[in-house]
C-alpha cells in the first residue's frame, strides 16, 4: 500500500521553475532573516523572495560571464544565506553544485576537491588559509575563490552579485534564460560515510524536484510558518529540506549552534522543524525535566489524557491546555520531522500528545533524500510511515521475522556514484536501490526499520540483534546523552555490549557528589531492567559509562567503525 496523496498540489518540472515561480508568487514574503551582531547590539536583516530571486540570477549572470558554465561549484561553510544562495544559482543555470562537509579535516576537503574535480569554490573567511593552501600545490582545477565576507584580496561573492547586476541590467539574459536538463548530473554529494573514502552521489534535477513534489502532496506546510535550518546544508536532507521550504513561501532562519537551539525557537517563533533523534530526545527530556522540576508530572499526564479522549471528537484543546510548556519551545512549534535514525516511541508519542506534530521520515543520499515517511493521517509510533508518492518499497529477502533489506524504485534514485561503476552496480539493480537497511512492513504497508545491516550482532548461534533496538530502549533513560551497543568479542562468540555517554549536568544535579561506582551501580541496574524486558539472547552484558562524547558525523550519528576503534586503542 503506497502513501495517500493528501494535497492536491502542481508538480514542479524542474528546481528553476520551481524558484521562479516562489519567488513571483511569493514576493513580499521575507524567504531569510539574517543576524548581524555588531558587539552587544543585534539587528536582523530580512531578504524577501523577490530580493532572493533577483540575487540568484545576479549570481549566476556572473558565474557565467566569468567563464564557468558546465563548470563545477564547491560551497564549503555553516549554514547561511550565502551557502543556499550559491547553491540554488550554481544549479539553476551555471553547472554542478559541489556541497563540502564543513566539519572534514583539510585532507578530506582536499580530496573532496580533487576527486569531484572542482573549478571554483565558495567557502566562509575561516576556510580561506586552507583552501589557498590546496590550490598552491597545483593538484586541482580551482580556478577562483569566493568567499561569503569581505575579504580583502579576495573575490567576494557580494562583488559577484553587483557584477551579475550590472550585466542583467545591460541586457544579460543568458543565465535567466538557461534551459535546464533535469535528466543530467546537476550535484555531487558526498556522504557522510564512516569511512576515510565517502561515496560521491551524482543527484539529477529530476530526482530532486521528485522529492520535494511527493514530501508536498503528504505535508502539510503553509507559507506562514517558520523554520529553522538545523540540518546542515551540505546533507541532502538540509538542502532538499530547504528548497521545500522556499517552494512553500516560508520563513527561514538560522541556528546559533545546538546549544541555543531552544533560545532560537523562541527568538523567531520557529513553527517548522527538521532535525535528528539525539536533539529532539534531548529536548523532550528538558521538558520532562522541567516539569518534574514544577510538581506538574500528574497534571501533565491528565491532561494528556483528557485531551487524547477530547481528540477522539474532533476537539483539540492541547495548545492551550500545555501552553506553559508549548511556550519553552516558543510558543510557536507546531511540526517536527525527524531523520537520519530512529526516534524513541515515547518521544514522538510525547510531543504528539503535547499537540506538536511529530512525524518520522526514512530515506538517504541516494534516494534525494526522501524514501518514506508518517505524515497528519499516518501516525504509527516507531515507523517510517508508507512509502512517498511515485515510490515502491520493498523487504527482500525477509527473515522468519519478516525482516529483510528495503529496497526502493522511483524517479529521486540517484544516477549512481560518481566515477564508482562497481559500487553503483552493487547498490543498483534492476532498477532498484538497495539500501544496507533493514525493515519489515506490517499488515497495513507501513514500514518499520530494524537497523543497518553492516551494524547486525551475528551471535554464533545464528540469532540476529539489531544495536538500533536496543540503543532506542536505553536513549529513554534520563540520564542518556548517546549511547552504542555493539559486540564484542569473547570465546569465539560475541558478548552485547553497550557505551552509554551520560549527562553530566543531569547527573550533577539528580545525584550531587555521588562516587562514580555508585552512579554505574545504578546504570547496571537500569540496563538489567531493561534486559528482563528482552529475549535472553539479546542481554546486554558488559558496560562502557562515560561522559565523553563520541564520535560523530555532522548530522550527529555515531561513527561506530571508528569509535569501536577508539575504544579497541584505549585499552
Amino acid at each position: 500500500m503506497k502513501n495517500k496523496v493528501l494535497y492536491d498540489v502542481e508538480d514542479f518540472i524542474d528546481l528553476k521553475q520551481m524558484m521562479n515561480i516562489a519567488c513571483e508568487k511569493f514576493a513580499k514574503n521575507i524567504a531569510f532573516v539574517i543576524k548581524h551582531k555588531e558587539g552587544k547590539e543585534i539587528k536582523y536583516e530580512d531578504i524577501t523572495y523577490e530580493r532572493l530571486g533577483k540575487e540568484i540570477n545576479a549570481l549566476g549572470t556572473s558565474l557565467i560571464n566569468l567563464g564557468f558554465k558546465d563548470k563545477r561549484v564547491a560551497v564549503i561553510g555553516k549554514n547561511r544565506y550565502e551557502w543556499i544562495l550559491t547553491y540554488i544559482a550554481t544549479i539553476n543555470g551555471v553547472g554542478i553544485i559541489v556541497p563540502l562537509d564543513k566539519g572534514l579535516p583539510e585532507e578530506e576537503i582536499e580530496m573532496s576537491i580533487k576527486r569531484a574535480k572542482v573549478d571554483i569554490i565558495f567557502c566562509e573567511e575561516n576556510y580561506l588559509e586552507a583552501i589557498n593552501e590546496i590550490i598552491a600545490k597545483g593538484e586541482t582545477n580551482i580556478k577562483e575563490v569566493v568567499c561569503m565576507d569581505k575579504v580583502e584580496g579576495t573575490k567576494s561573492i557580494d562583488e559577484l552579485i553587483k557584477l551579475g547586476e550590472d550585466l542583467i541590467e545591460q541586457g544579460n539574459r543568458e543565465y535567466i534564460d538557461a534551459k535546464i536538463d533535469k535528466e543530467k548530473m546537476a550535484t555531487i554529494v558526498f556522504t557522510s560515510g564512516t569511512t576515510a573514502l565517502s561515496k560521491a552521489v551524482m543527484l539529477s534535477q529530476k530526482n530532486i524536484v521528485s522529492d520535494i513534489n511527493s514530501m508536498r502532496k503528504v505535508e502539510k506546510l503553509y507559507e506562514t510558518d517558520t523554520n529553522i535550518a538545523f540540518l546542515p546544508f551540505h546533507h541532502t536532507f538540509g538542502s532538499t529540506g530547504m528548497l521545500l521550504y522556499l517552494a512553500s513561501g516560508m520563513k527561514n532562519v538560522f541556528c546559533d549552534g545546538l546549544r541555543h537551539v531552544q533560545e532560537n525557537l523562541k527568538e523567531y517563533k520557529v513553527s517548522v522543524f527538521i532535525c535528528v533523534p539525539l536533539l529532539i530526545e534531548s529536548m523532550y527530556k528538558k521538558i520532562e525535566v522541567a516539569i518534574e522540576k514544577k510538581g506538574k508530572t500528574k497534571v501533565v499526564n491528565f491532561g494528556k489524557k483528557l485531551s487524547g479522549f477530547l481528540l477522539k471528537f474532533g476537539i483539540d484543546i492541547r495548545k492551550k491546555l500545555f501552553k506553559e510548556v508549548l511556550d519553552e519551545l516558543g510558543g510557536e512549534l507546531r511540526f517536527i520531522v525527524s531523520g537520519a535514525s530512529a526516534l524513541d516511541k515515547k518521544v514522538a508519542k510525547g510531543l504528539n500528545d503535547l499537540g506538536i506534530l511529530t512525524i518520522q521520515g526514512y530515506g538517504l543520499t541516494e534516494t534525494s533524500p526522501v524514501l518514506s515517511a508518517e505524515n497528519a493521517k499516518v501516525l504509527r509510533f516507531g515507523s517510517i510511515g508508507y512509502p512517498m508518492p511515485g515510490i515502491e518499497m520493498k523487504i527482500h529477502n525477509p527473515n522468519e521475522d519478516g525482516i529483510g533489506e528495503i529496497i526502493a524504485k522511483g524517479d529521486n534514485v540517484m544516477l549512481g556514484y560518481y566515477e564508482d561503476e562497481e559500487a553503483t552496480k552493487e547498490v543498483l539493480k534492476d532498477g532498484w536501490l538497495y539500501t544496507g537497511d533493514l525493515g519489515y512492513m506490517d499488515k497495513d504497508g507501513i514500514f518499520f526499520i530494524a537497523g543497518r545491516e553492516k551494524n547486525v550482532i551475528v551471535l554464533k548461534n545464528g540469532k540476529n540483534i539489531y544495536p538500533e533496538e536496543l540503543e532506542v530502549l536505553i536513549n529513554n533513560l534520563p540520564y542518556v546523552a548517546e549511547s552504542m551497543v555493539y559486540g564484542e568479542a569473547k570465546d569465539d562468540d560475541l558478548v552485547v555490549s553497550v557505551k552509554i555517554v551520560y549527562n553530566k549536568e543531569y547527573v550533577a544535579s539528580k545525584y550531587p557528589g555521588m562516587p562514580e561506582e555508585e552512579f554505574r551501580d545504578i546504570v547496571w541496574k537500569d540496563i538489567k531492567q531493561i534486559n528482563t524486558k528482552l529475549p535472553k539472547y539479546k542481554y546486554m552484558k558488559k558496560l562502557v559509562l562515560t561522559d565523553e562524547p563520541m564520535i560523530k558525523t555532522t548530522t550527529q550519528k555515531v561513527k561506530r567503525q571508528a569509535e569501536l576503534k577508539k575504544m579497541s586503542e584505549e585499552k
